[in-house]
């Protein structure tokens, strides 16, 4: 039987779609915080099992794939914000990593294995500039930060990092698309907005303009962890079957509210 895989499982909206993929089968929880992943394995029971694992350590990315086997969803939520850390790192995690693992997997395919790797509503938010996207488009490049730089990037301002490392991150699904279709595999990203997570409390702590665009949303609330776990579920489900490539924003109405899409 094939196993489903959660990325970033220990805490928000991975933990979430942990405790709605526990019911279908073998899941392999996996994050860089064994203590919190032991605690959420106990308490969902069943064919749970645990790998540490850090995005940005290839000799963990290696490991996780072999422990899958044959691969049935891959949720990866893994990351990190512009209050968790400085610029690089940001990109080490959320982009370097993401294409570490997505290629990674590859090895692991089958007909109906599908993955979605969380982007955010702020890659929609950064301007299209054709000499940036071209850096982020090759996240292995040995001069990614130098190339960064010379496109005009503060390649250490921890906000501009995140956007641009989510933006690449939507950027990677669709290019990576063709190669999981040749497996009969299915590889998406959604773009959460504002979620009532300890990542999201801590941006909004120090982004006080994040309380003004939750009222001005179109449905003028904050969104649970479950809501985006269960748009997750659904797009690593075969009820899904014929969405790949994309991004899937989930944003309650905010980017709408704004003007902008």
């Amino acid at each position: 039987m094939r196993t489903n895989v959660v990325l970033g499982a220990a805490s928000g909206m991975g933990a979430a779609a942990a405790r709605l993929l526990a019911p279908a089968g073998p899941l392999l929880l996996a994050d860089r915080n064994e203590e919190r992943l032991a605690d959420i394995a106990r308490d969902l029971g069943g064919e749970v099992t645990t790998i540490g694992c850090d995005v940005t350590e290839r000799a963990d990315v290696d490991a996780l794939v072999k422990a899958t086997g044959d691969l049935g969803g891959l949720v990866l939520t893994a990351g990190l914000s512009p209050s968790m850390a400085p610029g690089r790192p940001i990109y080490e995690v959320n982009l370097l990593g993401t294409d570490r693992v997505i290629r990674s997997f590859e090895s692991a395919l089958a007909p109906g294995s599908a993955a979605v790797c969380f982007a955010s509503m702020a890659a929609h938010m950064t301007p299209d500039v054709e000499a940036i996207d071209r850096v982020l488009d090759d996240p292995p490049s040995p001069t990614f930060f130098e190339d960064l730089a010379a496109a005009g990037i503060d390649v250490d301002d921890p906000a501009t990092a995140y956007g641009l490392s989510k933006r690449g991150v939507m950027r990677l699904v669709r290019r990576h698309a063709a190669a999981w279709g040749a497996h009969g595999a299915r590889l998406t990203s959604l773009s959460p907005g504002i979620i009532d997570t300890e990542m999201g409390r801590l941006e909004a702590s120090n982004q006080p303009v994040m309380a003004d665009m939750v009222k001005m949303s179109a449905l003028a609330r904050e969104a649970q962890p479950e809501e985006l776990a269960a748009v997750a579920v659904f797009l690593v489900s075969g009820t899904a079957s014929f969405i790949t490539g994309t991004d899937i924003l989930v944003d309650g109405g905010a980017l709408a509210s704004m003007g902008l899409s």
